[in-house]
């Protein structure tokens, strides 16, 4: 089937596994069926993780035909899958229906299993850093294929997912009304019932979606992607910051705290000779001071389209060291899947860069 064609389909039909249990409540009274079918239907989506309308085999099969005939039922095809030997997590790319691919990651913790998850196919943010961007923006996801991520995860790996992380390729606030309606869905009693403390957002720092956001009250953890301790800085890595200036960008973080509560969490990339200095750790520092928040120093994963390398470990622990000094909370990221380019985007762009391959030879 062309590309066009599914797509062509997907937009005639609604999209039944991003409705939550109250629109499709509503729904079922507008086709005219009982209200108990509401109950049903979202337990085979949600609960029983059903891969089709043919696998909800207490509903009539005149019942299911209707819904085929009505609703796009989103589902994922896994691609690819790699396993850490180091540490056991895995990578998935996972195929949408109109050809695109994403990737997301499932990290196993003491405290329970994590999955980062994709938000956009490709992502417009320039980050110099990072893979995500180096394809530019596709198009956004919708709910269900957010949600689908981690249904697709526990289904494969037989287990349950506790915590789950919107950091994979995409910004999350650049597709905003489709976040919040996937939040509603992973919260939701009826079905994974996730806790929103148990959630945590990324964004490079949108500012107006940050402060609705915070208008929201959720109990979810924002997580800005920082990267520089001044705004020349943040330039020099994060087009973004051409548009938000820093200190606007760090006024939505306390803004965000001020309406939920929730302890801000600065994501900071360290890159060997740009940003790891004593002066950046003072800067950065002097910057955050007054922000209830901890700080996630990331080494850098180095990638070919780019001349950025790793701080030594000894940089890395000095920038730690000085934080601390100045009584900033402070870890260094535990490196997760680095034998299987865990990094965002890695598997993503290797996998279209052989199908490019493929189809020159």
């Amino acid at each position: 089937m062309e590309e066009r064609e599914v797509t062509q389909r997907t937009q005639k039909r609604k999209d039944i596994r991003s409705m939550d249990y109250e629109q499709l409540q509503q729904e079922m009274a507008a086709l005219g069926e009982k209200p108990f079918r509401a109950k049903q239907l979202y337990q085979w989506m949600h609960e029983k993780l059903a891969g089709s309308f043919e696998e909800m085999t207490n509903l009539p099969k005149s019942f299911r035909e209707k819904l085929k005939e009505q609703y796009d039922y989103t589902v994922l095809t896994l691609e690819d899958r790699l396993i850490s030997g180091i540490d056991g997590t895995e990578k998935y790319l996972f195929g949408l229906e109109d050809g695109n691919v994403i990737e997301s990651v499932l990290m196993r913790y003491h405290h329970g299993n994590s999955v980062c998850i994709s938000s956009q196919v490709g992502c417009r943010m320039g980050c110099r850093f990072c893979a995500s961007t180096l394809g530019g923006l596709t198009r956004q996801l919708r709910p269900s294929e957010m949600l689908e991520q981690i249904y697709e995860i526990q289904k494969i790996s037989g287990e349950r997912v506790s915590n789950l992380v919107l950091m994979g390729t995409g910004e999350p606030l650049d597709n905003y009304d489709n976040l919040l309606q996937f939040l509603k869905l992973l919260t939701d009693e009826h079905g994974l019932h996730i806790s929103q403390r148990n959630v945590t957002v990324s964004t490079c720092g949108i500012v107006e979606n940050m402060r609705r956001l915070a208008d929201e009250k959720l109990q979810i953890t924002l997580a800005l992607s920082l990267h520089a301790s001044s705004q020349e800085k943040r330039k020099e890595l994060m087009p973004i910051a051409f548009k938000y200036e820093i200190h606007d960008v760090l006024d939505a973080c306390r803004y965000y705290f001020e309406q939920t509560g929730r302890r801000i969490t600065f994501e900071y990339s360290l890159v060997g000779g740009v940003n790891d200095s004593d002066k950046d750790a003072r800067d950065l520092a002097t910057l955050i001071g007054d922000i209830n928040c901890h700080v996630n120093l990331i080494p850098v994963n180095p990638i070919k389209e780019r001349s950025f390398v790793q701080p030594y470990r000894e940089v890395i622990e000095a920038f730690k060291n000085k934080l601390e000094k100045n009584h900033i909370n402070v870890t260094i990221r535990r490196e997760m899947g680095r034998d299987i380019g865990g990094a965002c985007g890695q598997l993503r762009k290797s996998y279209i860069d052989a199908k490019g391959r493929d189809a020159q030879e």
